[in-house]
């Protein structure tokens, strides 16, 4: 366990061959492969994991991504984003459907997601929905034998955490959902510091996403994205709490912004090299 990976969709790859060719250039031999492109044959299921496999590649996860989510700012993914859209639920639904068949396929067993921004109060109507719809969606996966994690930074840890103990009553043991821990997203959606949100929500934790950030000056709008380790992340303690919890997952580079992902990813790798 706790494999050095990177998500596909950082290093912008064209094909098969380009994503194991930019891996090997960063020193890195796994990947979270997102999957929607799989399922919609943009790259065929069978050659991507063959062509991974020929070249000693583990997909370690996948990712889903919900339909038209919007990053323009803040108010356009809340609006948008993950589950909570009736406009594109049904279709969503049908895709996660899809990706967890091309995730048993590819022989890996987690794929993480936004859940969309979820209610902090109890009482809201529309959270009761997001944790319905994610209840649907966790069957669907656990029927082939796949977990899913939501990835953090829409919510604060404490509602992320509620959420996740009303969800998961109502579940068997394998369609549990736990979380993708993103230090650079609770930055990113000024959502609170990521290492207090790493312990509250480190019961959950199946996954680390390696990223770095600063916050915006003006709340209400977007952090920036930066190079791991050249952000606001407090690495020494993130990695500290990982070990003191006996984390066994796995460590997956994620960089979304920059003109050298390569170079960006092997400093990725290199701090935590350095810190595990």
């Amino acid at each position: 366990m706790n494999r050095i990976a990177v998500c596909s969709w950082s290093l912008l790859p064209t094909s098969v061959e380009d994503l194991i060719a930019k891996c090997r250039a960063c020193g890195v031999h796994a990947v979270q492969l997102w999957l929607d492109p799989v399922r919609q044959w943009q790259w065929r299921p069978d050659e991507v994991g063959g062509r991974l496999r020929v070249f000693g590649f583990d997909i370690v996860s996948g990712m889903f991504g919900p339909k038209d989510e919007d990053y323009s700012t803040l108010e356009t993914i809340k609006a948008t984003g993950g589950l909570r859209p009736d406009a594109t639920w049904s279709d969503n639904l049908k895709a996660a459907d899809g990706d967890a068949i091309i995730a048993s396929r590819l022989g890996t067993g987690l794929v993480t997601f936004h859940a969309g921004f979820l209610p902090h109060e109890p009482s809201d109507p529309e959270r009761a929905k997001v944790i319905d719809r994610l209840r649907q969606v966790a069957e669907g996966f656990a029927l082939r034998n796949v977990r899913v994690a939501l990835e953090t930074g829409q919510e604060s840890a404490g509602t992320l955490a509620g959420v996740l103990s009303e969800l998961n009553s109502e579940l068997s043991l394998k369609a549990r959902v736990g979380v993708n821990f993103d230090p650079a997203n609770m930055i990113l959606y000024g959502m609170g510091d990521p290492i207090q949100a790493l312990r509250a929500l480190m019961p959950h934790v199946l996954q680390v996403h390696i990223k770095d950030a600063v916050p915006s000056a003006t709340p209400g709008t977007w952090g920036e994205e930066r190079k791991a380790g050249t952000g606001a992340v407090d690495w020494p303690a993130f990695f500290r709490v990982l070990r003191e919890a006996r984390y066994t997952g796995n460590y997956v580079i994620e960089r979304e912004s920059g003109d050298d992902r390569v170079g960006d990813v092997a400093a990725a790798r290199e701090l935590i090299e350095r810190h595990r």
